[in-house]
């Protein structure tokens, strides 16, 4: 199941913002939650705590359980290449991760709901499935029906510009997925040889 708690806490013990209230929040109380949070006396991580955080930012980043996140190990594992950028890619080209990206949506969050609520189009076809991985190519839409909708108009004018690989037309609110892109290009927060290294175990 997707992780539906409160956003706030679980992104002071991440030490990013997974939402747009979080970051209010996280300026005030940079810090972990918890009556230690602001200690500087923390315990010492071992070596699983660090692999085990490193995994957890990154399944949360994306807003996917266990055994999806397992999955995507186990196929970035098959594949030829690096394992751990191979992964993010695999991750990146998700439905809602791209819908993210682009500015479509103000969390990831709200992407999956939009996807699921069929306001999304790949190619001119409605997916509501948030984990369908979107080729090279592939042109992303909000249905027109949904255009008149303010929070698709909001999310495009708050956000910052899309990464290099999409293409955006913040008029026609349509995106376009031009290339696979490289770790160092996409903004997923982690070190990934950790993550490689929790699920090598």
């Amino acid at each position: 199941m997707n992780y539906n708690g409160p956003k706030v806490k679980l992104s002071r013990k991440l030490g990013f913002a997974l939402a747009p209230k979080s970051a209010k929040y996280m300026e005030r109380a940079p810090y972990p939650p918890g009556q230690h949070g602001a200690s500087k006396k923390r315990q010492k991580q071992s070596d699983y705590g660090k692999q085990l955080l490193e995994k957890q930012r990154l399944r949360l980043q994306y807003n996917i359980h266990e055994r999806q996140m397992t999955n995507y190990v186990a196929e970035a594992t098959r594949l030829v290449g690096n394992t751990g950028e191979i992964l993010v890619q695999l991750l990146e080209s998700r439905l809602d991760a791209l819908v993210y990206r682009s500015g479509l949506a103000r969390s990831m969050y709200a992407a999956r709901q939009y996807v699921r609520h069929k306001h999304i189009l790949v190619n001119g076809k409605p997916v509501d499935i948030p984990s369908y991985s979107v080729q090279v190519n592939d042109v992303i839409s909000v249905r027109d029906k949904s255009k008149k909708m303010e929070c698709f108009h909001d999310a495009i004018r708050s956000t910052a510009a899309a990464p290099a690989y999409l293409e955006v037309a913040k008029a026609d609110l349509t995106v376009k997925y031009l290339y696979l892109p490289p770790r160092e290009e996409i903004p997923a927060i982690c070190e990934l040889p950790l993550v490689v290294e929790f699920y090598s175990r």
